[in-house]
């Protein structure tokens, strides 16, 4: 039998109406419109068509939108100086550096320089740090959406057995940190495997759930999920094309055999993708909301 498919675009769609909600409200009640400025630097495609999403779906929603496209040679000190203006800029609640940065400014450095209570992405060091103490005011926007797909799917997460393929700092470890918590959504078992990983089918095995952010097009096979499990797939990988042209998008999960084995699984495209989106908008929401001293809305 089939797993379960566990649709991205379906459940970002419910958190997206109680965004409207939540932003009519705010607007009614206390006058309060959320902002978020999105900085593009270059021309990078892939940048292109992710800032234009996030500039759409921040309008549909009614928050406040500024973007800022800069050439590919902008210097550091450009950039720096912009961050600063939005930093105090009371209009904008949420900053957000698409990345990649061209190789002459250091990425590190930049989104060091945006203020912590701006920080919607959830990159800056002192949002990773409270989110390592179980105290996130927010959670990076790719492993947030992941927590919340288990949550609407029914994904019992609780004393489970997760397995994480990839340690990155976008996805892979941020990913344990929220599901190691002692905390509602959360309080699972958590092993990360990577590139040094001696053998990772013993570890993906045994997971009730399993999360893949390796980058590799279809590095998980079958025979390496437990049957009846939970699988992510996070990976993005553009292999060859359609008889109609366009680019042919796999995720890092073999999905036609391991669907015929998992109990749920994500598809690509429509699994993880539209999530990362509508989290970050309600990090922004959830941002203009600390501004104003009033309770954010909870989501576990």
């Amino acid at each position: 039998m089939s797993a379960k498919i566990i649709s991205g675009t379906k459940i970002a769609k419910q958190i997206r109406a109680e965004l409207v909600k939540e932003l009519i409200e705010l607007k009614e009640k206390h006058n309060i419109v959320p902002g978020l400025a999105t900085v593009l630097v270059g021309a990078n495609p892939a940048s292109l068509v992710y800032v234009g999403a996030k500039e759409r779906i921040s309008k549909e929603l009614g928050i406040y939108s500024e973007r800022y496209d800069l050439p590919e040679e902008t210097v550091e000190e450009e950039l720096l100086t912009l961050i600063d203006k939005l930093n105090s800029d009371p209009k904008i609640n949420g900053i957000l550096i698409q990345l990649p940065l061209p190789k002459q400014i250091n990425g590190t450095k930049i989104l060091n320089a945006i203020n912590p209570e701006k920080d919607v992405d959830g990159f800056h060091p002192v949002n990773l740090g409270k989110l390592m103490i179980g105290e996130a005011d927010y959670l990076p926007c790719t492993p947030y959406g992941i927590q919340q797909l288990l949550i609407r799917s029914g994904v019992k997460i609780e004393g489970a057995e997760v397995a994480i393929v990839g340690r990155s700092n976008i996805v892979g470890k941020p990913m344990a940190n929220i599901l190691l918590q002692k905390a509602e959504g959360a309080n699972a078992t958590v092993t990360v495997c990577h590139t040094g990983t001696r053998d990772i089918s013993s570890h993906t095995r045994r997971a009730d759930i399993l999360i893949v952010a390796a980058g590799k097009p279809k590095a998980i096979t079958a025979d390496m999920v437990k049957s009846g499990a939970a699988v992510i797939d996070v990976g993005v990988n553009r292999i060859g094309k359609t008889p109609e042209g366009k680019s042919m998008l796999v995720g890092d999960v073999d999905f036609e055999a391991v669907k015929e084995k998992a109990g749920a699984i994500t598809p690509v495209p429509g699994g993880v993708g539209p999530m990362t989106i509508i989290m970050l908008m309600t990090n922004t929401v959830k941002a203009a909301k600390l501004s104003s001293k009033l309770t954010p809305t909870k989501r576990i």
